[in-house]
């Protein structure tokens, strides 16, 4: 049954929806095994998002949709203005900054590149920026959204893998970091090799206290979820409530940007986009079943022979999959895949859960701004009125740069698991 594997590729080349690809190679294999078996489909699909945890799912896109029309983007974009933009290069760090302040809050990468990319392109272009340069920066920028908790993808990788998402959420913080002061070193070499400069002077102490102090309350806003999280007021699913009550009150009732008419086309958003990973995830656990059942796990293993028993060689070839993988399938319905085809043949090899988690994450978010699927270079080329092909130049550098990230987080195991490790020596958990 391990051919189902090829044949599920196939239908997604043909373009046949994912959700639909994944329930049809499942009741493929279930009618050629054995057709009794059909009683168990609608028990597993139910059974699959019959979960806790996957209440945060709505509830962080909800909260994101929220923040990003309750002004909390403009000012966040602002006060990263009065960190990074008097250097040289000084814009483009404003998009990275500022898509590390919003993947705190979101943790979604099409949200961060619409809403950095609606503010600061446009702002790029007056300052004399190269468009591929700045539309490119944006989309891999937005990548980081996924990393730095809050993490939809996360989330989901915790929920298929059973994987605490709290150490998930704190192992994301230093590759999520690492990506970002890698794309800020290169616009500052661009920025001064180009002479881009976004301001003379470096903001006085009144003018920076007066920025921050307009973005305190979204600044805050994470501690409150993360630091809930870590001491154990909350669970990672009940920060989502926390999340969205708090986006709620800060764009309705502090910076009143958000109105009770804008909130009829958040929960119609909310709720499509809801819709469509619940079902995914559904078909997905149809499929983890099948798999488990097959025990196709275990033949990849026997396939892979001695690369399957060296941790090194097993990441790199999940690596390269993976990146490849990235390229024409989307992030959430890569992890609804991979994860159970995966995972076992990791934890066999010795490597933790959480660790493999990261670099899932991490790998797949580099194929929202990699072609030819890169949803996120789709968005950018779209706010910049320019072709996906036009970043390409500036495009191969910055990808360049996030695969380095990927291999040092992928063979320093400790770049991920110390934050989580260091959290259970604290507190016991």
């Amino acid at each position: 049954m391990i051919w189902l594997i090829p044949l599920l590729f196939l239908l997604i080349l043909l373009r046949v929806p994912i959700a639909f690809a994944l329930g049809a190679v499942s009741m493929t294999g279930i009618l050629l095994t054995d057709p009794y078996l059909l009683i168990n489909v609608p028990r597993q699909i139910f059974g699959g998002i019959e979960s806790f945890s996957l209440i945060a799912v709505p509830l962080f896109i909800l909260a994101g949709e929220v923040m990003t029309r309750g002004g909390i983007s403009e000012r966040l974009i602002r006060f990263s203005q009065m960190l990074v933009g008097f250097m040289p290069g000084g814009l483009a760090m404003v998009v990275v900054v500022a898509s590390m302040f919003f993947s705190a809050l979101t943790g979604t990468a099409i949200a961060a590149a619409a809403a950095i990319g609606g503010m600061m392109l446009p702002a790029m272009k007056k300052e004399n920026y190269d468009v591929g340069f700045s539309a490119s920066l944006v989309a891999t920028s937005a990548t980081i959204g996924p990393i730095i908790p809050p993490s939809i993808v996360l989330i989901l990788f915790g929920v298929i893998a059973s994987v605490s998402i709290g150490d998930l959420f704190i192992a994301g913080f230093v590759p999520g970091i690492m990506m970002g002061l890698g794309l800020m070193i290169y616009s500052f070499i661009v920025g001064k090799k180009n002479n881009y400069k976004a301001r003379d002077t470096i903001p006085k102490p009144k003018e920076f206290f007066k920025g921050f102090a307009d973005a305190l309350l979204a600044l805050i806003m994470p501690i409150i979820i993360i630091g809930g999280i870590i001491s154990g007021i909350f669970t990672a699913t009940e920060s989502g409530v926390v999340a969205v009550f708090y986006a709620l009150i800060i764009g309705m009732f502090v910076y009143k940007e958000l109105t009770l008419k804008d909130l009829k086309d958040v929960f119609i958003a909310t709720g499509k986009t809801t819709a469509s990973i619940v079902f995914l995830i559904g078909t997905a656990s149809l499929f983890i079943w099948f798999l488990s059942y097959e025990s196709i796990p275990a033949q990849l293993t026997n396939m892979l022979g001695p690369v399957a028993e060296n941790p090194l060689l097993l990441l790199l070839v999940i690596n390269i999959i993976l990146l490849l993988a990235g390229t024409f399938i989307d992030t959430i319905s890569a992890v609804s895949i991979f994860t159970p085809l995966f995972l076992p043949l990791v934890i066999a090899a010795g490597i933790d859960p959480v660790h493999f988690g990261i670099i899932m994450a991490v790998n797949l978010t580099i194929g929202m701004a990699t072609p030819p699927l890169g949803v996120t270079l789709f968005v950018t080329a779209k706010i910049a009125k320019i072709k996906v092909q036009d970043m390409f130049k500036h495009l191969v550098p910055q990808v360049g740069i996030l695969i380095a990230v990927l291999l040092l987080i992928t063979y320093i195991p400790e770049i991920s698991l110390y934050l989580p490790e260091l959290y259970r020596d604290i507190f016991g958990a």
